[in-house]
């Protein structure tokens, strides 16, 4: 009896496999943390083996929590951490490593295609914003700057079309990526227009059919299964990126509402729903992306903030270091204890936190490489408990620019993400303190649903 689905996700932090029955109530879970690298100053890169690796053996350590697991699974999906350039050869094999959505050295390269009057046309078609973490972004660097990168190089993949070269042997990706990087977002294929823009005519044999997961789907091949210990022949779906997925798991696709969903991970992805492509609010900004849903016409229109939990991150790291210099040691878990307590203690003051702590900078609502954090207003009368507090309220101030960006505030935002860092976020009243208390838009306050 096949009676379990297996999602993967592989998230810039953890790389798991979750099995779930098919009303959709989740089983059991296995995880592994997610290594990358840093290159110089600005270059963040993963190893492709090696994800490979750690996504198959989240499935295989599923198998000893699932009594015949092989034989009841009905299907697997596989989605990822978004942007970024994974290239392979004809072989199949890396092209030396991936470029991560963190990798800012296109930075220049960015800010350049965005003064270029072109630019206007290729954001009409995508509906996104140029950044620096988007593949045709790190290939036109690449051209201009190591094109020795590309020898060999057949192929361009995002994180989780390469584990799904890897499980069925298939080259494609899916269609959320591949228009909001280089297509139309209403016809749902690749731009000749966006791609002359960037100036990749020659490169376009690296863009691998768009293939819909919602409808297709390829077998598993008989290397993945040896390797994963399921059978070979099983369905496998190529999901949208790691956004659209979690927008539709924490009900952004709602007709009839206006609700809004914020992810509060990594990186803080804001979001609404355009139910059709006279709906998408193109803005004079040309900031933020356009998504297609997997649902005929739908899409999700995003703004994202470049960094969300890592300034959290960062202020416990803080914290945590010097308690260390004093001789006491707490981890993360232990230091996330202690927020809320560090937000009762604090003052209800002016003090501010610009929370661009990414050596990536920002990319929404404005984009800029070369923006870095900064505390505003810092007197002689504030304690560290006042600067956690600025740090999370300037990630809620963050979210609301990003919701402003997109039109009228929606009247329900739907928070979803790390379950943890998710409660801090939604439940703290840092969050609350600093969400509007007066009408917007002619909107009350917008409240927070927990997912």
């Amino acid at each position: 009896m096949r009676d379990i689905l297996i999602g993967i996700d592989a998230g810039t932090s953890v790389i798991k496999s979750v099995a779930f029955d098919l009303s959709g109530r989740q089983i059991v879970f296995s995880a592994i943390p997610n290594s990358y690298e840093s290159v110089g100053r600005t270059g963040v890169v993963q190893d492709l083996n090696k994800t490979w690796a750690d996504a198959a053996k989240t499935l295989a350590d599923l198998a000893d929590k699932i009594d015949n697991l092989a034989s009841r699974v009905a299907a697997i999906s596989v989605t990822a951490q978004g942007d970024g350039t994974w290239l392979i050869d004809k072989h199949g094999e890396p092209v030396g490593k991936g470029w991560l959505w963190l990798d800012a050295r296109a930075g220049e390269t960015v800010d350049r295609l965005r003064g270029d009057s072109g630019d206007v046309a290729r954001f009409a078609h995508t509906g996104s914003g140029l950044a620096a973490c988007q593949m045709g972004s790190q290939l036109r660097w690449i051209l201009d700057n190591e094109p020795a990168m590309l020898n060999g190089a057949t192929t361009g993949f995002h994180c989780k079309d390469w584990l799904y070269f890897k499980l069925t042997g298939q080259r494609a990706t899916d269609p959320s990526e591949a228009n909001f990087t280089f297509g139309n977002f209403r016809t749902r294929q690749y731009s000749d227009e966006v791609i002359g823009f960037l100036g990749l005519e020659k490169q376009r044999y690296l863009l691998p059919e768009i293939v819909d997961g919602a409808v297709t789907r390829h077998p598993l091949s008989e290397s993945a299964a040896a390797l994963t210990g399921l059978l070979a022949g099983t369905p496998v779906v190529l999901g949208y990126v790691d956004v659209v997925c979690t927008s539709l798991g924490a009900g952004l696709y709602e007709p009839g509402t206006d609700t809004g969903c914020s992810i509060i991970g990594s990186t803080g992805m804001h979001m609404r729903l355009a139910r059709d492509a006279d709906d998408v609010i193109l803005n004079p900004g040309l900031t933020g992306y356009t998504m297609c849903l997997p649902i005929p016409g739908a899409y999700a229109q995003m703004q994202s903030n470049m960094a969300a939990t890592l300034n959290i991150d960062w202020i416990l790291s803080v914290a945590g270091s010097v308690l260390k210099s004093v001789g006491v040691e707490k981890n993360k878990a232990e230091l996330l204890g202690h927020v809320e307590s560090w937000l009762a203690q604090s003052h209800d003051t002016s003090l501010l936190f610009h929370p661009y702590i990414s050596e990536a900078g920002e990319r929404g609502p404005f984009v800029d490489a070369a923006a870095r954090a900064s505390f505003v207003g810092l007197e002689t009368g504030h304690g560290f408990a006042d600067m956690v507090r600025a740090v999370f309220n300037g990630l809620a101030m963050a979210s609301r620019d990003c919701y402003v960006e997109m039109g009228p505030l929606p009247s329900r935002v739907r928070l979803t993400g790390a379950p943890r860092a998710a409660r801090r976020f939604g439940a703290s009243s840092a969050v609350r303190s600093a969400a509007p208390s007066r009408p917007v838009s002619g909107k009350k306050r917008v409240p927070l649903e927990r997912q």
